[in-house]
């Protein structure tokens, strides 16, 4: 068998290595799609709660995190321009996607994130590729001599490939097949790895002394303070039973996960607006002469459980006027409402991370293919990049634009006509 004759081999069937797939596939190139579960894209199915968050309505290369170069970051992102993804999923995918106004995201029309995951595989059977489930990658052997690469399938069983896209993924949600073996096996061929951590993950408190506000939801502004500025994340907010989650949380969780382990005087302090007042805002309109008691005025503004504990642990009687309160109470009521300080002492790490930070970094692939510098002829694409950005479809655009880019890149570095 001639090189001619061996597939590109895309270890791994989820967002990223799906999109690879289909555009290693589209020029004829024989490619081999190989995947450890039954029917890939599980991420896929469980997103936004089964609807899949396809895209976001806007994207910039300013809302993803990455310790690498942002100029690579940037490169990569925009090499497949939103504009252009949305169109490939209604005309190529043929699923079309419905703006929800109020989030900015887009979702399948059908609200069903099985269409998703579904039509891609389809779309890539239909451009050529092949596809193997149920085999679980643990190694891959680089080319040697006249060699080529090995795929190293559990079992003891070798794939002879002509190159290789790894899009195992990071670490984050394990149970949808996510275990690290990329990060395993690009370390094993020569790979550096920025350190790992739980991104966009739920906030914990042990004791977790909000416990009885389980369930209570609003909107608020989060703000992380950081040495140059801070990182702040408005929107949905909910109180668990063990600490905290929503979006706000998950966006601004990355900078808590990161210093879990400080001291805990120099941990991320997170703070929460609880209301579209903020301390200025607040302090006014309790200063303001009107009639009805402290409490009325704020359960006007929040949920009732959480206002009472406001006022609860601000020391301020709920039946007062705001004509009675002191000085020192209306400051401690007002930082309670405008800047109140999160208690979180932990995370729920990976298993209900929404991503893994850290990975590969940038600098070791070529933006523009993917393709290492480090082992020639891999391709590397997806969450295990060091890169990701907030809830709202941002990693699924990641993943759509550095599959595509692994998938060329692949075909082009076989083919002789490069990038």
């Amino acid at each position: 068998m001639t090189d001619a004759d061996l597939p590109i081999v895309v270890v791994g069937a989820g967002a990223a290595g799906t999109m690879a797939a289909i555009f290693a596939a589209a020029g004829g190139r024989r490619t081999l799609l190989v995947e450890r579960t039954r029917d890939g894209g599980r991420k896929i199915l469980i997103s936004g709660g089964g609807r899949c968050n396809v895209l976001p309505s806007e994207v910039s290369a300013d809302r993803y995190f990455t310790e690498s170069s942002r100029n690579s970051l940037k490169k990569m992102l925009l090499s497949w321009p939103l504009a252009e993804q949305r169109r490939f999923f209604e005309d190529e995918v043929g699923v079309p996607l419905a703006l929800e106004p109020e989030t900015g995201k887009l979702f399948p029309e059908s609200n069903r994130a099985r269409d998703v995951r579904d039509g891609l595989i389809a779309l890539a059977r239909r451009r050529g590729a092949e596809t193997r489930f149920d085999t679980k990658v643990v190694g891959l052997r680089p080319p040697s001599g006249t060699e080529p690469w090995k795929v190293l399938v559990e079992g003891g069983e070798e794939i002879a490939a002509a190159a290789v896209v790894l899009a195992t993924g990071g670490l984050s949600v394990p149970a949808t097949g996510s275990d690290g073996t990329g990060f395993r096996i690009a370390r094993q061929l020569g790979h550096g790895l920025h350190e790992t951590y739980a991104a966009l993950t739920p906030l914990t408190a042990n004791p977790p002394v909000h416990a009885e506000l389980a369930g209570v939801s609003l909107e608020v502004t989060l703000d992380a303070p950081l040495p140059k500025g801070s990182l702040q994340s408005r929107g949905g907010f909910l109180f668990t039973h063990r600490g905290y989650s929503g979006p706000t949380v998950l966006n601004v969780s990355h900078l808590a996960v990161r210093s879990a382990g400080w001291e805990p005087a120099r941990r991320q302090p997170v703070y929460a607006q609880w209301t579209s007042l903020d301390a200025r805002g607040w302090e006014a309109l309790l200063l303001e002469a009107g009639p009805g008691t402290i409490g009325s005025l704020v359960r006007r503004q929040l949920p009732q459980r959480l206002a009472d504990r406001l006022l609860e642990e601000s020391g301020v009687d709920p039946e007062r006027t705001r004509s009675q309160l002191r000085r020192e109470e209306r400051a401690r009521l007002v930082e309670a409402l405008a800047r109140y300080r999160l208690p979180w002492t932990g995370d729920e790490g990976y298993k209900k991370a929404e991503v893994t930070g850290g990975g590969v970094p940038l600098g070791e692939v070529d933006p523009r293919t993917g393709e290492s510098r480090v082992a020639p002829g891999l391709f590397l694409c997806g969450e295990i990049l060091d890169c990701f950005g907030p809830i709202g479809g941002y990693n699924f655009s990641w993943a759509w634009a550095t599959g595509r880019a692994a998938g060329l890149g692949a075909a082009a570095s076989l083919d002789g006509t490069g990038a």
